[in-house]
């Protein structure tokens, strides 16, 4: 009786497997936006499209950035920021609290990271767009810079790219404003993003767990004060090191992010 059970559970099986590739179900791999909810996908490409097409736009940030100590206990590292960009080739992006005072700014050929805390600063050369430094910047430190993505001129293609599972929760109030609530899975990370409703779909917060290390330590960006059409100086994007500062030879930087100096940094 189990044999026959067996030979009908393997005869509907097939059965089932014929009928999902004559529909074009199991038709090959599949790609990242077939693994987004329809809801998901149109708001993470709404919101691509908008800043992707954005000559300029500047917002401040608050930023936590969670770290776990040996014994399991989880601390929260704050820090707020500052984003100007101007494309194709301009950004001045700042960030400061307990650990970081640090400055990026990329002029259209070099690249510059100034610590503040330390009145050191590296460069690098780096002749082509926005998405060309911010590129040159993960290379040369080994570090992903979290948030950076959603600046991109195609966050959707970079962001998607790695989804395994991709769903819409529904609508929030995320600084004053409606959001659509959107949660992504991927192989390390799972990532949570609030995308402003209406006809400025921007990112107001952006949420990245990085669940298979202890605690599971989270990094948190919110957004708020978006201008997409800020006043800007092309003397923004000059840097001019402070008389008595150091220039380093290498990009080092601290588990925090912080610039290290050369001595540090050995």
């Amino acid at each position: 009786m189990k044999q026959i059970s067996k030979k009908i559970r393997n005869t509907l099986f097939r059965a089932m497997v014929s009928m999902l590739l004559i529909f074009g179900l199991l038709s090959g791999a599949a790609t990242a936006s077939d693994n987004i909810s329809p809801e998901a996908d149109a708001v993470l490409k709404a919101m691509s499209d908008f800043i992707g097409q954005a000559k300029a736009f500047s917002a401040d940030a608050d930023i936590d950035f969670e770290v776990v100590s040996q014994s399991g206990q989880k601390f929260q590292l704050s820090s707020s920021g500052t984003i100007l960009m101007n494309r194709p080739s301009n950004f001045y992006i700042t960030r400061k609290g307990m650990f970081a005072d640090m400055a990026f700014i990329y002029d259209g050929s070099t690249l510059t990271l100034h610590g503040k805390g330390i009145n050191a600063y590296a460069q690098l050369n780096v002749h082509g767009n926005t998405d060309d430094a911010i590129l040159a910047y993960e290379m040369e430190t080994g570090v992903p810079a979290p948030g950076a993505d959603l600046l991109l001129n195609n966050a959707y293609e970079i962001m998607s790219s790695d989804v395994l599972e991709g769903m819409y929760i529904g609508k929030a109030v995320v600084g004053g404003y409606t959001c659509h609530h959107l949660a992504f899975r991927e192989a390390e990370t799972d990532w949570q993003l609030w995308v402003r409703d209406g006809n400025m779909p921007l990112p107001m917060k952006y949420v990245i767990t990085t669940k298979w290390h202890t605690a599971a330590p989270q990094y948190e960006i919110r957004f708020r004060n978006w201008d997409t059409n800020p006043s800007i100086s092309p003397e923004q994007f000059k840097f001019t090191p402070p008389s008595d500062a150091v220039k380093l030879e290498k990009i080092v930087l601290s588990d925090t992010g912080e610039l290290l100096s050369e001595k540090e940094g050995n």
